[in-house]
Parts: C-alpha cells; sequence; structure tokens
C-alpha cells in the first residue's frame, strides 16, 4: 500500500519528533517547596552541591516507566518489587504500594513470559481495591493490563471501562483498553478510542499504541513511521529497544529483512534483556539463509523469555533443516509452557491450536480455537481455526473463516503473508484455482520467507497451478481470471 493510499485510507496526525521529546529541566533547589522526579521520588541536594543531579534509581525508573504506561528494564523491575514488598509489610493499607507492585509483577510476568507471576499480581491487586475501594483508578488499571497479558480481552475491557468510568481524561488507561478492544476483533472500536487518547495525549508511548493501531488497519508505512518517531522520542534504553523490536516486526512482515534485523539487533544492543527482539533475530537470520546464528538466537530468546510461540517457532526450524528429534524437544517446551499458562490464569490456546493444527491433533485445534473464536474473535483465531478445519478436512467451512481473516471491512486490514497462504491452499484444496493463485502469489510477495516450513510449500502450490490462462478465458471450474 503506498504512502499515498494510506492517507487517503486513514489521514495520519503526527507531530515532529521535537515536539514531542520531554526536556528535563534542572531541579531548582531554593525556595521551591516540593517538587516531583521520577516516580514521584524527591531527591533533596545539600546547598553546596545544588548543581549536581543525583541519578535516579533503576526501581525508580521502573516506577516512573510503569506510571507512564511504557516498557520497564528487568533489572529496575526487580528493585522496585522488592521496594514495594518492603512498603506493604511496613504499611499494609498503602493502597498505592499493592497498585504498584501488582502492576511490577504483571510486567515482570510478561517480560519473562513466566505466568507464575500473574497470581501475585492479582493478589497484590485486589488488596489495592479492598483498601481502597472507591476511586482506586490505578488497580483498576493494573487489573486491566493483567487481563491483557492474560490474553483475557473481555475481562480487560471491563476493567479498562471502570477505569475510564472514574477518570476519563487519565490517558494511561487507553493504551490497555485499544489493547482490548484489538483481541476481541473490535477493531472499528480501536480506533475510535485511539483518536481519543491522541486528543489527550502525544509522545513516544502514544505513537507506539498508535502504529500498532495502524498496522492492523494495513497502514504499514503510517506505523513504521509512528515507530520511527517513538523510537526517536522513548527516554531510556528498555523503552526505545522494544519499539525498535517493533519496527523490526513490521519490517519482517513486509519481507524487509536487512532493515528487520537492523531494528532487532538494536534493540538487544540497548537492552539485553529485550528477548522479543532476540527472537526476532531469528526469524530474520533464518529467512537470510544463516541458520546457525537463527539457532543461536531462538535459543537465547527462549532462555530469557520461554514463550510458546518462539518454541513453535524454533521447532518448525528445526524441522525444516531435517532435525525432527529436536525440533519434537521444542514442540514439548511448548505443551509445558502452556500448561504453565494456564496455572497462571493466561489463555495460550490460539499459540497451542497453531500447534495442533500443523503438528498435533487436528480435530482437537478446531475444539480449541472454536472455543477462542466464541470468545474473544480477533482475526488472527479467525485464521488460525480456518488453517485448523482445512487440516482437519473441513475445506468449506474452512474457508468461511479464511475469508473472515482477510476481510479488510472488518476493519481488521492488516494482510499477512502467512493468512494469505492458508486462504490461497484452502482454495486450492476447493478447486477454485483462480483465488488459489493469486492469494499464494500475493502471500509470497507480501513476504517471500514468511515461514521456514509454509513459504516453501507456498512456492510449490503456486507451480502445481501453473500459469493463469489467457485473458478472457475461464478457469477448469468457472472462476475467471
Amino acid at each position: 500500500m503506498s504512502a499515498m493510499k494510506n492517507q487517503q485510507e486513514g489521514p495520519v496526525r503526527r507531530e515532529s519528533g521535537s515536539k514531542r521529546r520531554v526536556r528535563v529541566r534542572p531541579v531548582l533547589i531554593a525556595s521551591v517547596a516540593g517538587c516531583a522526579v521520577l516516580g514521584g521520588v524527591l531527591v533533596l541536594l545539600p546547598r553546596e552541591r545544588s548543581a549536581e543531579r543525583v541519578p535516579p534509581s533503576s526501581g525508580a525508573l521502573a516506577m516512573e516507566a510503569i506510571s507512564s504506561g511504557v516498557p520497564a528494564a528487568l533489572p529496575g523491575l526487580t528493585e522496585l518489587i522488592e521496594e514495594r514488598r518492603q512498603a506493604v509489610r511496613t504499611h499494609p493499607k498503602d493502597a498505592t504500594s499493592w497498585a504498584v507492585l501488582g502492576a511490577a509483577y504483571v510486567e515482570r510476568g510478561r517480560r519473562l513470559a513466566d505466568p507464575a507471576y500473574y497470581p501475585r499480581a492479582e493478589k497484590a491487586l485486589r488488596m489495592s481495591l479492598s483498601v481502597r475501594p472507591r476511586r482506586n483508578t490505578r488497580a483498576l488499571e493494573g487489573l486491566a493490563a493483567l487481563s491483557n497479558a492474560r490474553r483475557d480481552f473481555p475481562a480487560a475491557r471491563r476493567w479498562s471501562e471502570a477505569a475510564l468510568k472514574l477518570e476519563p481524561r487519565r490517558w494511561t488507561t487507553y493504551p490497555l483498553l485499544i489493547d482490548a478492544y484489538t483481541g476481541l476483533g473490535e477493531y472499528t472500536a480501536a480506533k475510535r478510542t485511539l483518536d481519543r487518547l491522541t486528543g489527550l495525549r502525544s509522545g513516544p508511548a502514544v505513537l507506539a499504541r498508535a502504529a500498532a493501531v495502524y498496522r492492523d488497519r494495513g497502514w504499514r508505512e503510517d506505523a513504521a513511521a509512528s515507530l520511527a518517531d517513538a523510537a526517536a522520542g522513548a527516554r531510556a534504553p528498555a523503552e526505545q529497544a522494544a519499539y525498535l523490536e517493533r519496527a523490526g516486526q513490521l519490517a519482517f512482515e513486509r519481507g524487509d529483512l536487512d532493515v528487520a534485523l537492523r531494528h532487532f539487533r538494536e534493540a538487544v544492543r540497548l537492552d539485553p534483556d529485550q528477548f522479543a527482539a532476540w527472537a526476532g533475530q531469528g526469524r530474520a537470520l533464518a529467512a537470510l539463509g544463516r541458520t546457525t546464528e537463527a539457532l543461536n538466537a531462538y535459543r537465547a530468546a527462549l532462555a530469557g523469555q520461554p514463550c510458546p510461540q518462539y518454541a513453535l517457532e524454533l521447532g518448525e526450524l528445526y524441522e525444516s533443516l531435517g532435525m525432527p528429534e529436536a525440533a519434537r524437544v521444542r514442540y514439548g517446551l511448548l505443551r509445558e509452557r502452556v500448561r504453565r499458562a494456564a496455572a497462571g490464569g493466561a489463555d495460550e490456546e490460539l499459540v497451542l491450536g497453531r500447534f495442533e493444527a500443523d503438528h498435533g491433533d487436528p480435530k482437537a485445534a478446531v475444539r480449541r480455537l472454536r472455543a477462542e473464536w466464541k470468545r474473544q474473535p480477533a482475526t488472527e483465531v479467525a485464521d488460525a481455526l480456518g488453517w485448523a478445519l482445512y487440516r482437519a478436512g473441513e475445506p468449506e467451512e474452512a474457508l468461511r473463516f479464511a475469508l473472515t481473516a482477510t476481510d479488510t471491512e472488518r476493519g481488521g486490514g492488516v494482510l499477512d503473508a502467512a493468512s494469505m497462504y492458508h486462504r490461497g491452499m484452502i482454495e486450492q484444496e476447493l478447486n477454485r484455482h483462480g483465488a488459489a493463485r493469486r492469494h499464494l502469489t500475493k502471500a509470497l510477495r507480501i513476504n517471500p520467507h514468511f515461514s521456514p516450513l509454509h513459504a516453501p510449500a507456498a512456492r510449490t502450490a503456486t507451480e502445481a497451478l501453473g500459469e493463469p490462462p489467457d485473458e478472457g478465458v475461464p478457469e477448469m471450474n468457472g472462476e475467471a481470471r
């Protein structure tokens, strides 16, 4: 989609990077009665050293990040959690400390793909609500973030809406509600909520959230530009690394492998704990044919953040290399992590359904994904369910879901290579050769290296379909070119 087309379909309102940067003014120690520094920590300096400034602790930086809705560094989260645990032991009626502790647990669990933190987070956040049952927006936000992390998007929407009812102008709640709407497949509502957010606030965190909405609507150039501005305006390495990792994902989706790899590597340089960027490196390096490096990058990602999606990707890479035993080990890890997620109240049914469809029991995949679709019908669930139905031998029903997954009218306009491949293979099975050829070709045009297993299968299927007929000559099944 060209930049001109993006402007026609969805005008983008972006400020210059210079306007979004937040300048830190020198702290004046004189007659000022009090001023808030990062995370609400007041740093008082001796008069004779008033020109010097003591750097904030990593815990204070993590506190600022959580309060501002931006990614926090893992060491800072560790320090912040310990600080708040001490605080609630000393002052068990401190609702704010309980809420901060819960939010820090959520972020640490998300960064480490460790769902064991989620029950602790829920306990702390509910304790905050029990201490302060009214007008406790911070605790409600924490519960919304926890629900999003667990992929419980209906609950995330309820908690976010409750928080906004209390404080409609509290901008940090809006990104949580956008995530919930996206997970529920309510893309129009997500865009409407983004518009309200941008009316209240600008800056890197808002730009990054806007980029996610633009990507979901198929406005990839706008998404990339917003992420570039967000990364340029980020104030901390962990925040900048997170935005660069997302920029790398966008570049990979459009098949721009060198750019993707550059973004992923810079993200890891800034924050070695940015494990999603390690996985991104594995994805890009595998596509570039640098398999040894790709395997090492994936192993680093799984060592720090053993999420099921990375295990699936690494398993498929091993499978593509003719190493089935190594693949089975990673698939075993996937199953174990899904079980652990369920124990922590997290939902990994989508990735498990994808795995079962291709490497396990397709009928079990259909059962799991039907339930997921009923609960939270996002386009990615429609795509996975359609593919599972195809693998289970039900191509007619599979096509209905494949059409839903690639229907830009629903508001989820991102047409990725995998969903195009799935639709094309289903259409080929139904002898809709013209449509199959178009969608398989489109998949390879979007990203010819979208999967080490499925991209070669797409090429093989396209070659088997052959060249399209001459202009005006109908296909064998009656479909025109």
